[in-house]
């Protein structure tokens, strides 16, 4: 029998940019509010005057503070830089699902990459199985290349530019960076 969902926990920000749990009746942290993301405490953020919900935004603060941090910075500058380039675009709808959908395959992938990790002895590296993950991987991102590739030919031939920058060069120019990173990550495995 599945476990009951819990009501997210209610945080209200104030305008003096204090965080208020409601569960707790205390104030809190964006570190705070990150250690209950990684517990997996789901939570809601809401303007306390406005009443808008602005839980993106946090989360999005929380991310620019661990990158601050130093240390492990786990966003790419031309991944950010993709990213922004994203907005406004046509496949920005998109994009979001995707990344949910990619983030939950890398997160499956990471727990069986740690379960091998924990069965290694010996010093001994476990190529083959990482080699497979980043088979399924690769999978998965030529797989969304070619739905985007579709969509982008649909959309390319309503908007003929002439220009040089239409669907062909961004699907080679994703290529192009898609090889790039199979190659980092061979190198990568290789070590």
């Amino acid at each position: 029998m599945a476990e009951p969902q819990k009501d997210p926990v209610t945080i209200k920000k104030y305008a003096n940019r204090r965080l208020y749990n409601t569960a707790t009746s205390s104030y809190v942290t964006l570190d705070y509010l990150s250690r209950m993301v990684k517990e997996g405490t789901d939570f809601v953020v809401y303007d306390a005057k406005s009443g808008d919900d602005i839980t993106r935004s946090v989360l999005t603060q929380i991310i620019v503070e661990e990158e601050n941090k130093g240390g492990q910075n786990l966003l790419p500058i031309s991944f950010l830089r993709q990213l922004i380039g994203f907005y406004g675009d046509s496949l920005g709808g998109i994009l979001p699902r995707y990344l949910e959908q990619s983030m939950q395959s890398f997160t499956r992938n990471g727990e069986n990459m740690r379960d091998i990790m924990k069965n290694t002895f010996g010093g001994m590296f476990p190529m083959e199985q990482f080699e497979e993950l980043n088979k399924q991987n690769m999978t998965l991102f030529e797989n969304a290349l070619k739905m985007f590739g579709r969509f982008y030919g649909e959309e390319a031939s309503r908007n003929q530019s002439g220009d040089g920058s239409g669907p062909d060069t961004a699907i080679e120019d994703l290529k192009a960076k898609l090889d790039a990173m199979q190659s980092q990550l061979d190198s990568f495995l290789k070590k």
